[in-house]
């Protein structure tokens, strides 16, 4: 496959994809721009399972095959990101127009914060030019166990991968 065209701010996600799938000699078919329609809606992570699920109440004659692939076409011309956490499953997030963020992750729940903090993407630099590294990208996922699960820690906590996001610090 070429390479990911490059995104400009006056694209859309569909133009990008359209471009992309054109430089492949892939069609656009309407199959593929309601799955991109529906994952561009998603707020947060979404594995493929996920997405086939609502995709088929949307349109039951797409195969979950066909989710797969295009979510892989997602990736490949930089509109989604896989990203995997402890529990081995690979999920998807929307990649354009989105900020850089890293993660926090508990190992009990599964519940996602999503954090951006412009003092650790700094230190990140530093640490990379110190060493003589040209960043092309950067992943950070922390892990421990959340205050809802931790014993003692506040009620209310909702198993199953819970996604917050946090706003930058200052």
């Amino acid at each position: 496959m070429s390479a990911a065209p490059h995104q400009t701010a006056r694209q859309t996600p569909h133009e990008v994809f359209a471009g992309y799938l054109a430089a492949n000699r892939l069609k656009i078919t309407p199959q593929r721009r309601l799955i991109l329609d529906i994952f561009l809606a998603e707020a947060g992570h979404v594995s493929s399972e996920e997405l086939y699920a609502k995709i088929k109440r949307r349109d039951p004659a797409i195969g979950q095959a066909t989710v797969y692939r295009t979510l892989k076409l997602l990736a490949e011309c930089s509109l989604a990101q896989a990203v995997s956490f402890a529990d081995g499953i690979t999920r998807y997030e929307p990649h354009f127009g989105v900020e850089h963020h890293d993660h926090l992750i508990c190992e009990v729940c599964g519940r996602t914060i999503e954090i951006v903090d412009p003092v650790i993407e700094r230190r990140q630099e530093e640490l990379a030019e110190r060493y003589g590294f040209s960043l092309a990208r950067h992943k950070m996922d922390l892990y421990g166990v959340c205050p809802d699960c931790r014993p003692g820690g506040r009620p209310g906590g909702r198993p199953g991968g819970r996604q917050d996001r946090q706003k930058p610090s200052r």
